[in-house]
């Protein structure tokens, strides 16, 4: 039997399987919690936000964590161990060994038994990681930004189409009252025709790493670490020894991430971009700031919205302003209109309701289950992490570029377009 159509399509069979046979089989077999029914799930990378996904995963009855993979040969033990303490004292067994390590993520994706896998990398290594899940027909969570590049994300999201993938990018704030209802309410025009999107991020990294060379600590197969990107030497502010540091500083170097652009970038752009209502679109223009006449990093769009990257309310990270006011919204579900009263607002029946997840994580189990499209597919992190590095590009050239949203190119421009990629370091490919 086709293993990728059998895992896949148990769970939902399963499901609508007790509603036909009610009285043939136990409730105890059909439960959620069920052996049978459970995600089995592999965590790739056990870093800041790995463990995150890893600590949820453990909470929840109907998930099996049954593979951990990480390049740092310590890390991955010890949360091995975790894993096998946690589910030992679940069960009431003085002892359990059901999770696997894995070094290499291309083993750990032959697992037979396996259904689902979390990316919690560095983003030089997204593509070539969530493509080949995608490949073998695992459902992915995967970190934002979705990919280093945008030729990158541009594979994951046609990887996890052509596969029929359940595939979550974590910009989770897609999934909080907050961010959803400034959305509607811009979406239901409450502040008339939008003219202007101010986004509060960070600006872009570095273009290539200039850190000492250090000792590579035991354990870490530093060559690994690197993967397609150029090699260079070890340094702990790009990958710590696993103890020492919570969050590296790998963000802030153009071999590896895209600094704050694309960091926050993949937050406060994709919601702008959710109010404008452009999730399989994007802008068609992008200016760099030039310290004169244009001040900040400005991105218009068809309908000649202009967005800019910059603060204009304090307070915001992102504030769409239109001919009958404005609404502004941030994290800790901070909410602000005006006028005021626009925060009351109802919507009704005949409204625009945008997808409604009150958690990112579970929406990705349900829709696993279901085989609905999660709230923030692969296509749509594609179209986020596009803004973000189109206006890297203008930012490195220092020019205004011409953007085609449907041939995802720069217009007669070369130099430009050879940015959308880059070389892998052999024998990585993509």
């Amino acid at each position: 039997m086709n293993q990728k159509v059998s895992r896949r399509h148990f769970l939902k069979a399963a499901a609508a399987g007790a509603l036909a046979f009610p009285n043939l089989i136990p409730a105890s077999v059909l439960g959620a919690n069920a052996p049978s029914k459970r995600i089995n799930l592999a965590n790739v990378g056990q870093g800041a936000m790995g463990r995150g996904h890893l600590g949820y995963c453990l909470g929840r009855q109907d998930v099996q964590v049954v593979a951990l993979c990480d390049v740092h040969k310590g890390v991955r033990e010890h949360f091995c161990e975790e894993v096998n303490k946690r589910y030992a004292e679940r069960t009431g067994k003085g002892e359990y060994k059901g999770c696997k390590t894995f070094e290499d993520y291309r083993e750990m994706l032959e697992m037979p038994d396996l259904d689902a896998v979390t990316i919690g990398v560095p983003d030089h290594w997204h593509g070539l990681i969530a493509v080949a899940a995608c490949k073998v027909g695992k459902d992915v969570y995967c970190e934002k930004p979705l990919a280093l590049t945008n030729w990158e994300s541009r594979a994951i999201a046609d990887a996890a189409k052509a596969n029929s993938t359940m595939f979550q990018t974590g910009s989770q704030q897609r999934s909080n009252r907050a961010f959803r209802y400034a959305s509607e309410l811009v979406r239901n025009g409450c502040i008339g025709k939008v003219k202007e999107v101010w986004v509060s991020i960070g600006g872009p990294s570095k273009p290539f790493c200039d850190l000492p060379e250090e000792p590579v600590p035991a354990g870490l197969n530093w060559d690994f670490w690197l993967g397609p990107s150029p090699w260079r030497p070890y340094n702990s502010a790009l990958a710590p020894d696993g103890w020492t540091h919570s969050f590296p500083n790998w963000r802030g170097y153009g071999e590896f991430a895209s600094g704050g652009q694309a960091d926050f970038g993949a937050h406060h752009f994709d919601i702008a971009q959710w109010g404008l209502g452009t999730d399989h679109t994007g802008p068609v223009e992008v200016v760099p700031p030039d310290g004169k006449d244009v001040k900040n990093l400005t991105y218009t769009y068809a309908d000649g919205v202009k967005m800019y990257v910059g603060n204009k309310q304090p307070g915001s990270a992102t504030q769409w302003i239109g001919e009958k006011g404005w609404v502004a919204v941030n994290r800790g579900d901070w909410l602000q209109t005006e006028p005021a009263s626009l925060a009351g607002t109802q919507f009704g029946p005949g409204d625009v309701h945008l997808y409604e997840s009150r958690d990112h994580f579970d929406n990705w189990f349900s829709c696993i289950r279901s085989r609905k499209p999660t709230i923030c597919t692969a296509e749509i992190g594609h179209r986020t992490a596009t803004v973000c590095q189109i206006g890297i590009i203008a930012f490195r050239l220092g020019r205004p570029l011409k953007w085609d949203p449907k041939a995802e190119k720069f217009p007669g421009d070369e130099q430009a377009n050879r940015m959308l990629s880059r070389a892998m370091r052999a024998p990585w490919t993509l």
